[in-house]
């Protein structure tokens, strides 16, 4: 066994069994600078660790299996505080999305595939200011268009009550342009004022909460299939309800998708 400045060192396979870590870890965090070895033979390529690095490599195999990603590991191990802040702050949000998640699954469980009553609609063209924000895709959708809705309330409180239109793409890839619209022909801090076209509409109603919407989409991209309708977008939201004052099982919403060429 080779002897290091420290103490003996060992080959990659026995400490890879006292650091409970698989070889091919081993050389992946060697590779991101996370878990150098001490030694690396130049002729061979071997790798060798001192039994001091167990501990560090036991370190980084409990970090991963409370799903910190690597990179935040490297400043954990360099003794940064507060990075592992942000990690809790990340799991919460996908545990929010994932009880999301479970409550449209468990609407579709009571209620079967979703299902709407369609009707047509002729909207004229509005004058309104738009907000536009991006999303990192169809999960961030959510925070988006929050961001957007604050944005353009908050510099047009002087015009309550107001009507928000939120505009999507048919498409969703990423990042996800979105965009919040205020039915307004006053200026408004910070947003663009444009003329949102007009023409006939397929419509249906959503009850219940924003989050659950895309059920609701669904049900109205499918009859527009159907009856061959190609979907040009954007799909429009036109929010009925204050949040502030209802109950997410009562917001109204209602959905749009034009059926012709919009001019």
């Amino acid at each position: 066994m080779l002897k290091g400045m420290d103490g003996d060192l060992l080959p990659i396979g026995q400490f890879a069994r006292l650091g409970r870590l698989s070889v091919k870890q081993l050389r992946r965090y060697d590779e991101l600078g996370l878990l150098v070895p001490a030694y690396v033979d130049e002729q061979t390529g071997y790798r060798y660790y001192r039994p001091a690095q167990a501990r560090e490599a036991l370190s980084i195999g409990l970090l991963r299996s409370l799903d910190v990603p690597l990179a935040v590991i490297g400043h954990v191990l360099s003794g940064a505080t507060g990075v592992l802040a942000g990690v809790r702050d990340d799991l919460e949000a996908e545990l929010a999305r994932r009880r999301r998640t479970i409550r449209a699954l468990e609407r579709v469980m009571a209620e079967g595939l979703p299902s709407a009553q369609i009707r047509l609609v002729t909207e004229p063209a509005r004058r309104v200011a738009i907000v536009r924000e991006s999303a990192a895709g169809p999960r961030d959708i959510g925070r988006a268009t929050s961001a957007a809705v604050a944005r353009l309330t908050s510099s047009a409180s002087g015009l309550l009550p107001v009507q928000l239109i939120g505009l999507f793409p048919i498409d969703m890839g990423e990042p996800v342009p979105i965009g919040v619209a205020l039915v307004t022909g006053e200026p408004v801090s910070g947003a663009e004022l444009e003329i949102l076209p007009g023409g006939v509409f397929a419509c249906a109603t959503h009850i219940g909460p924003y989050d659950q919407i895309s059920l609701t989409t669904h049900a109205l991209l499918s009859w527009c299939a159907e009856h061959g309708h190609p979907a040009h977008g954007p799909i429009r939201e036109v929010y009925v309800s204050d949040p502030a004052s209802t109950a997410p099982e009562q917001l109204v919403t209602h959905l749009m998708i034009p059926l012709e060429e919009q001019s």
